[in-house]
């Protein structure tokens, strides 16, 4: 295995070795510890590339394998690359540097895919497509997934994707996949544990890559599982949460902010709700519900305001609202509200002073002038931080 590691600071995008002949298609595979599987795996790939006439590769990615994984893929007619640092995204980022071809097929060491079906994502390739996704559901063989994979994981995860960035996809984290090379600069793929599925359907789904969608079967593994439950599903679920700033703050910070204003107005006009009259402990709830949710609000605003101004994402929404609204209106009305609390509190100090001083009988009329003044200091900070965030969109 003489073929040198490459880069781990390069960006997946980057270019590539010079070809050594004509190569049009590369297929990568990741490999850890499947000394029981790989030499299939080459075999098959090898041999669909040469029946169907396509000049290809088959590059293998030994991640730190102690089995002999390498040597056997190598002898098996495979370019293998070594790269020690552990995780799925990490190999198949070191795979798609080092791949010779303009098309690139990925699929897993263990059987689990059908190399035979590389000319069918090809296809879908050759008729427009820049993405093709596999698609397990439509027939996975008795004992190739657990139920709780099958019936809970895979499908909630690929719907809460799906609702958060409109993929339409029906199999988000299948792991046979075909796309054009130079769609990887958009992609921007950075991940490198097993959540790397996850992100290219993201950022495909967010940079409206065209994406086709092919059913395969689905077939059981050859050794030992490499996946966590648990703790992928949770990484999983993480990387969709991080990507989409609305579901992960802004419509938490919307209901909370909402909610808690609700509460404030409700107790302060002495409205009866459920039969009775909310006093002083339930406005404390309120004002931090809307304290907190003024904040949430404000985090998500900067996280979008950073996805499009300096990620460059594509929300030309967010973009005229963001050119329409100026740093100073924001700065007027975080000063106004501001103002206004301190007002309210001068009232209260007022009132208390002409009684005598003593104890405090303004409550209510204190906590509001407190929530103000916070409020509106969350909102003069905050017209700042998006001010910065914004001065790359002339760019």
């Amino acid at each position: 295995m003489s073929t040198p590691t490459q880069s781990l600071t390069a960006p997946a995008g980057a270019e590539r070795p010079a070809p050594e002949g004509a190569v049009d298609v590369s297929v990568v595979i990741p490999c850890l510890n499947e000394a029981e599987t790989i030499e299939q795996c080459v075999t098959t790939a090898v041999r669909v590339l040469e029946e169907n006439g396509i000049p290809g590769e088959v590059l293998v990615v030994d991640n730190g394998s102690d089995d002999g994984s390498g040597e056997l893929a190598e002898r098996a007619g495979a370019r293998v690359i070594n790269e020690p640092r552990r995780g799925y995204g990490q190999a198949y980022l070191t795979g798609f540097a080092a791949a010779r071809g303009d098309r690139i097929v990925m699929a897993d060491a263990d059987l689990t895919y059908d190399f035979g079906d590389i000319p069918r994502f090809l296809a879908k390739i050759d008729e427009g497509a820049e993405l093709v996704m596999g698609n397990r559901m439509a027939k996975i063989h008795p004992g190739a997934m657990p139920w709780l994979h099958r019936y809970l994981g895979n499908p909630v995860l690929t719907g809460i994707l799906n609702l958060f960035f409109g993929a339409g996809i029906k199999d988000a984290q299948c792991g046979m996949r075909a796309f054009r090379r130079d769609v990887l600069p958009k992609l921007d793929l950075q991940t490198t544990g097993m959540e790397f599925a996850s992100e290219m359907v993201i950022r495909a789904a967010k940079e409206k890559v065209a994406i086709a969608q092919l059913p395969i079967e689905y077939h059981p593994r050859g050794g030992e599982s490499k996946l966590s439950t648990w703790r992928d599903g949770w990484r999983y679920l993480r990387l969709l949460l991080v990507h989409s700033p609305t579901h992960l703050f802004l419509l938490p910070g919307a209901i909370l902010f909402v909610l808690g204003s609700l509460i404030l107005v409700t107790v302060l006009a002495r409205l009866n709700v459920f039969g009775r009259q909310w006093d002083i402990h339930t406005m404390i709830g309120g004002a931090m519900l809307t304290i907190v949710g003024t904040q949430v609000l404000a985090l998500g605003l900067c996280a979008r305001a950073y996805g499009v101004f300096v990620l460059r994402e594509d929300d030309e929404r967010f973009r005229r609202w963001g050119e329409r609204l100026k740093l100073e209106q924001g700065l007027l009305a975080g000063a106004a509200i501001l103002v206004a609390g301190l007002a309210l509190g001068g009232v209260v100090v007022g009132k208390w002073i002409q009684r005598g001083g003593g104890e405090l009988s303004e409550a209510r009329l204190g906590l509001l002038a407190a929530t103000l003044v916070i409020v509106g200091i969350q909102v003069f900070f905050s017209s700042f931080l998006l001010s910065i965030l914004s001065l790359r969109r002339s760019d």
